[in-house]
């Protein structure tokens, strides 16, 4: 029992150090929040605000996490995402229903009866100013009379939205019979505008534009631009129905312009393009955070059912009684072991429902990582095998294999492509290049390919094509290669035509036609369009006969669309297809001759030297290990980074290979630690992740290059022998 206590005080201890640090966090999430506002930085003023509400949450700081929610509310209210504003209102008002009323809590359902009055939700926006009206009743505070001013003017937009424009009239009325106050002149400029829409409504259109102009007088003193923008619209559609045309149409063009800037200001606060990959961000962090909180109320029920059986079995030695409450508790406890189980089982339902839309992205993810892995074990083996020079009727297999690795490489990289495509992360190039010699280097390197179906490979250049355009070289011969790899597969004794011509040069504008025409098996007149789709071929016969991963034609559409082109096909069962496009490129000027820089090395360089390889996964250590000695290099094996870091603290290396993804300290995490000692060693990262993803975020941490797994055998020796 003694030791129970002990545990218990330590705890106590630990999470108490634990809040501290948590109240620091707190402070700093807080001042970077309100300087990015200051600085009309909106989205990083939701980030860091965001922030503060987690470590709120973690330090179960009830008050911080309502003030700081509600502050996140208004934040999406100001830059009119309403319904983001309805959620984090409603979020807050439930933790403020935990705490003593307080003006912010007056605050909070007051915005959230407006953010429902933006949305045309006039019924739920009066059930929220009266509980309003409720909270300040109860409250004796300074601000209840500015509240009181506030709900006095929505009574009377809820009035008139209900159509009871006499009722709405007195009200406004009122409001603008009361003294002049700067305090209330938002208040009584909205009044102005809304009576003066009312007697538009009544047809008294002299006495409306009365209002309105009084409402653009009181505007011009509190610089509401939205306020502003509402008035315009009324005063042009005032004049509309009063058939003046040309004041009709300069109030309209005014108010056009003002919601413009408005717009345009609120995209530059939010930074709109990265607004929706944001709130997908916090979206999924907060399922983490859901499921690691479920797994801590776990740990915590089973220590407290410990606690319990302990409890009742001390009890239960003391009278017959004690055996009896006893089982009555176990009764009890399976009650809610099975309650919790339902609630779990809904919990994982209600997370696979949600997690449906993102099926695509996690399944990606998954092959990315997941597949490079084994994948690398599966090149590196056939790697190391092939060199051990094998006998000839095990050279079959290792080929087989090698081609299995080299298939399944070929097939994740053609997957993440198209996501790199879906998600417009892919950057078009305009560089300088020669269209001619591109396409005379592909087909060289596809002769090989050609002769073994017996295909004649013929290219057909127009020669008044200029010598040099502008435009992305990479994508244009991943497309023109996908076309000719495709071709040749389907053509057997046959031919396959390479066609390109000049459609037009004008204003050093050249619009470029290609056509890859083939005399293969061709394609029915049904699976035209269906070929195009992801794992597309034409039919279950032709996948089985040919093979493939029915991508290629995927890529290249979307390649091309991407370059602002559009592809078209022609084809005929049994007598061939025929792939073209069009795309425009700049004129360019004559390449400067660089020498070519040769990326070769001497094993001598990397005879004797010291490298520590950090791995976690025991296949890749024993690849990696044995690839680095067969060049002569010393290894140092380590499988976490906890030990990497004192590894490379107490020992000198010519360099270190560290693996992203290590349990307790990762690798990047590691990296960082080590640079604060040690800026010299290079450290390479090992990663299973896309690299075009991920490369820039890696260097980042301290590393000097990254290689993907699975990797190339000569690649990896490259690397390396560029940093020892």
């Amino acid at each position: 029992m003694k030791q129970l206590f002990v545990f218990i005080f330590f705890c106590s201890s630990f999470l108490y150090s634990q809040t501290n640090e948590k109240t620091d966090s707190l402070t700093y999430y807080k001042n970077l929040t309100t300087s990015n506002i200051k600085s009309d930085k909106y989205q990083q003023a939701i980030f860091y605000t965001q922030k503060a509400i987690n470590y709120a949450k973690l330090s179960r700081d009830v008050q911080t996490q309502a003030d700081q929610t509600f502050k996140l509310a208004k934040l999406y209210f100001e830059l009119k995402k309403y319904n983001d504003a309805i959620k984090s209102f409603q979020k807050s008002i439930s933790f403020y229903k935990k705490l003593e009323p307080s003006s912010n809590y007056a605050y909070a359902t007051y915005y959230l009866g407006l953010s429902y009055i933006e949305k045309r939700n006039f019924k739920d926006a009066e059930i929220y100013f009266n509980n309003t009206k409720s909270i300040i009743n109860n409250l004796k505070s300074s601000d209840s009379a500015q509240i009181n001013n506030l709900l006095y003017l929505q009574k009377g937009i809820i009035s008139k939205s209900k159509g009871n424009y006499d009722l709405a009239s007195a009200i406004f009325k009122t409001i603008i019979a009361k003294p002049y106050n700067g305090a209330i002149l938002d208040t009584r400029t909205e009044a102005l505008y809304q009576i003066g829409t009312v007697e538009a409504s009544k047809k008294r259109y002299n006495l409306a534009l009365n209002y309105l102009n009084k409402a653009l007088e009181n505007n011009a003193r509190n610089n509401n631009s939205d306020q502003k923008s509402n008035i315009l619209l009324a005063l042009s559609s005032v004049y509309e129905k009063m058939l003046d045309k040309n004041n009709a149409y300069s109030y309209l063009k005014q108010h056009l312009n003002l919601k413009e800037s408005i717009s345009i200001l609120n995209n530059e606060r939010l930074g709109i393009d990265d607004y929706n990959e944001f709130k997908e961000s916090e979206r999924l962090k907060e399922i983490v955070q859901i499921g690691n909180q479920n797994k801590q109320q776990q740990k915590a029920n089973k220590f407290s059912k410990l606690i319990s059986i302990l409890a009742i079995a001390l009890i239960s030695i003391l009278s017959l009684l004690s055996l009896s409450l006893y089982k009555n508790n176990i009764i009890r406890t399976q009650s809610n072991l099975m309650l919790k189980e339902k609630n779990k089982e809904l919990e994982i339902a209600k997370d696979k429902a949600e997690k449906a839309s993102n099926a695509r992205s996690e399944f990606l993810s998954t092959v990315s990582h997941e597949l490079r892995t084994p994948l690398n074990a599966i090149n590196g083996i056939a790697h190391l095998l092939l060199e051990e020079k094998p006998k000839r009727s095990q050279m079959k297999y290792l080929t087989s294999l090698k081609f299995s690795g080299d298939y399944l490489t070929k097939f994740i990289n053609e997957i993440l492509e198209i996501n790199k495509i879906d998600s417009n992360k892919i950057e078009i190039e305009y560089i300088n290049f020669n269209l001619k010699q591109l396409l005379e280097d592909i087909q060289n390197s596809l002769k090989e390919i050609a002769a073994v179906g017996n295909n004649k490979f013929n290219l057909e250049i127009d020669h008044s094509i200029p010598d040099y355009l502008i435009g992305d070289p990479t994508k244009l011969s991943q497309i023109i290669l996908n076309l000719i790899n495709n071709a040749l597969k389907f053509t057997k004794n046959g031919t396959v035509n390479v066609i390109t011509k000049l459609k037009s040069l004008e204003n050093d504008h050249a619009t470029v036609y290609f056509e890859i025409v083939d005399t293969g098996i061709g394609i029915p007149e049904d699976k035209l369009k269906s070929v195009f789709d992801s794992f597309s071929q034409g039919s279950i016969e032709v996948n089985r006969k040919y093979g493939g991963t029915g991508l290629g034609l995927t890529i290249v559409k979307k390649l091309i669309k991407t370059l602002g082109g559009h592809i078209r096909l022609k084809s005929i069962v049994g007598e061939g297809s025929s792939f073209s496009f069009e795309l425009k490129f700049k004129k360019g000027s004559e390449l400067l001759k660089v020498e070519e820089k040769r990326k070769t090395y001497d094993d001598s360089i990397l005879a004797n030297k010291k490298i520590l390889l950090v791995e976690d996964n025991k296949i890749n250590q024993m690849i990696s290990a044995k690839m680095l000695e067969n060049k002569g290099i010393i290894c140092y094996i380590i499988d976490n980074g906890e030990e990497a870091i004192e590894t490379a603290k107490n020992n000198k290396f010519d360099l270190i290979l560290m693996d992203v993804h290590l349990p307790g300290i990762n690798g990047t995490i590691a990296t960082e630690r080590i640079r604060k000692f040690d800026q010299k060693t290079p450290i390479i990262a090992l990663t299973a992740i896309s690299l075009d993803e991920n490369r820039d975020m890696l260097l980042s941490f301290g590393m000097n290059d990254v290689i993907t797994k699975p990797f190339i055998p000569e690649e990896f020796y490259s690397v390396i022998a560029n940093y020892v």
